[in-house]
């Protein structure tokens, strides 16, 4: 019988006395979680945001995790200093880790540990804190904040200000989130947010809320601006029509000044309380996801009948191209009910003209290019294979713009009863990168992702750029795209790993990509699972 989920645990985390790495300035760390396997491999859940110059971070970014009482959960939180862009952490200082299991975090509700290095050493400095809460109320509240005439900290310039949000627990304020900096604005208006009510508040609209308003100082000496207490029912009385007005208080600069009155308005432009539905509301309540499945047959892949080639199918039966197949599919095609995916190779010619295309179906047939289940695509491939030849170049654009048609057809509809994701396998840098952006830009308004699986030992830089974890990708005009739909990985990171670590990687960003969707676009799930 197959597990089941207990309950969805969130953790916070936050450290004090980290080593400090930089010459000048303070370590910037970020804390990355992994998760164990049943096979002992480790595989990544989620990364905080980094908090710059500070050796006592408290990350605002929280991780929510399914918790199975009867599973050893097996869990990696690993601190590093963050020196550079790149979503690699190897070239990062490490700065200590702390493995435990979720049942120790969940038993002792605030776990504090001393980091140790890699080789179980002790760091030398630094502990870690975690923060285990059960997630009983699945509401968030949606905010628009602005302020005016806030205090200027600064000698140079105006303030940066930005916001901290507290929830009132037992042991004192703990932070539920952070809103970014606007720069050099003493009347900032700060990008819509979200945040769980349960962060919030615990679910209790009468409990009490502080807000911390700061000037961002780039050493991380950041000056309390001014804060105020409220409540989620106060905040709820916000319309755009008449706003929620909070006076920004500095008690420091009050005792000080007589004719003191505050450092500044903020006010709650608007604030609604929505029921945010998880991804087995949406897959329980009948939402279908679509697999299709994009194959390179350029020519950098080497000629398949030679064991050189990435098309080559070695006596046992695989290559690159069918393990990233299986490892996907295998795991997809248990949320659609007919099992049907079509499948569309790019970059080859094909008969009987031996024109190139960018978008021939596997089977060859345009009017039903659905292959029957995971088998299915494999026959499909391995039948196509000699009778196309290889050619180039790498276009991406026309298979993201062929999906994107029958997703934007779904999204017409406005119900959230169809998801579409697109697997493309491919070795090598990508020709048309400017219609590549401009299609996925357009595809991140629409319910769709796109998973990219690198194979052979090409140099994927261009693919690392497509998936927004580094930042939001842009058009060539410079719209940015609505949110990060694209996922890459390198097959080589996975040659050696269990044949599920692949999809567990591809796949990690999956569900939240589905809720975010249907969420932005107020879309409850066909039939809804729990009715509020």
């Amino acid at each position: 019988m197959a597990a089941q989920c207990v309950t969805k645990v969130e953790l916070t985390v936050s450290c004090d006395n980290l080593l400090d790495r930089d010459i000048g300035s303070k370590s910037d760390p970020l804390c990355v979680l992994l998760m164990s396997s049943s096979d002992s491999q480790w595989y990544e859940m989620g990364r905080t945001e980094r908090v710059q110059n500070c050796l006592n971070p408290k990350f605002a970014k929280k991780f929510v995790i399914d918790y199975y009482f009867e599973i050893v959960q097996k869990l990696k939180f690993g601190i590093y200093d963050i020196d550079n862009k790149t979503v690699d952490l190897s070239d990062d200082d490490f700065l200590g880790e702390l493995e435990c299991t979720l049942g120790q975090v969940v038993s002792s509700n605030k776990l504090t540990r001393p980091l140790v290095l890699k080789n179980n050493k002790p760091a030398g400095k630094g502990t870690i804190t975690i923060i285990a809460e059960e997630i009983k109320d699945n509401r968030v509240a949606n905010l628009e904040v602005e302020a005016r005439k806030l205090d200027n900290k600064d000698f140079f310039g105006k303030s940066d200000p930005y916001l901290e949000f507290y929830r009132q627990t037992g042991t004192g304020w703990q932070l539920a989130h952070r809103t970014e900096v606007v720069k050099n604005n003493l009347n900032p208006t700060w990008k819509p947010f979200k945040i769980p009510l349960q962060s919030l508040c615990g679910g209790d609209l009468e409990k009490p809320i502080k807000v911390e308003c700061y000037d961002y100082d780039d050493d991380g000496s950041h000056d309390l601006i001014g804060s105020f207490e409220t409540t989620m029912k106060r905040l709820q009385d916000a319309t755009r029509t008449s706003p929620a007005e909070f006076e920004c208080i500095n008690s420091k600069k009050k005792q000080k000044k007589k004719g003191y009155r505050n450092s500044g308005i903020v006010s709650v432009k608007f604030c609604q309380v929505l029921k945010e539905y998880t991804f087995l509301d949406y897959i329980m309540g009948g939402c279908q996801i679509n697999f299709t499945v994009a194959v390179d047959f350029t020519g950098s892949n080497g000629d398949p009948r030679s064991p050189q080639s990435l098309h080559y199918i070695s006596p046992q039966g695989v290559n690159e191209y069918l393990s990233a197949i299986w490892s996907v599919g295998n795991v997809i095609q248990d949320y659609d009910a007919d099992k049907m995916f079509p499948a569309f190779g790019f970059g080859a010619q094909i008969p009987p003209s031996w024109q190139v295309s960018h978008e021939f179906p596997l089977n060859f047939n345009p009017s039903n290019p659905f292959c029957a289940g995971v088998q299915g695509l494999v026959e499909a491939y391995r039948a196509c294979l000699p009778q196309v030849k290889l050619y180039g170049p790498t276009n991406f654009s026309p298979i993201i713009n062929h999906v994107a048609c029958f997703a934007k057809q779904a999204l017409q509809q406005n119900t959230a009863s169809q998801y579409f994701v697109l697997l493309i396998i491919t070795d090598g840098v990508i020709t048309d990168m400017d219609q590549t952006r401009n299609a996925i830009v357009n595809a991140s308004r629409l319910p769709m992702s796109i998973i990219i699986v690198g194979v052979g030992a090409a140099d994927f830089k261009a693919m690392e750029f497509l998936d927004g974890d580094d930042g939001r990708l842009r058009s060539l005009s410079g719209e940015a795209a609505m949110r990060d739909i694209v996922q890459f990985v390198p097959f080589r990171n996975f040659k050696n790993a269990p044949s599920q670590a692949l999809a567990q990687s591809v796949l990690a960003e999956l569900p939240q990509q589905v809720t975010s969707f249907f969420a932005l676009h107020k879309l409850k799930p066909p039939r809804d699972p729990s009715p509020s």
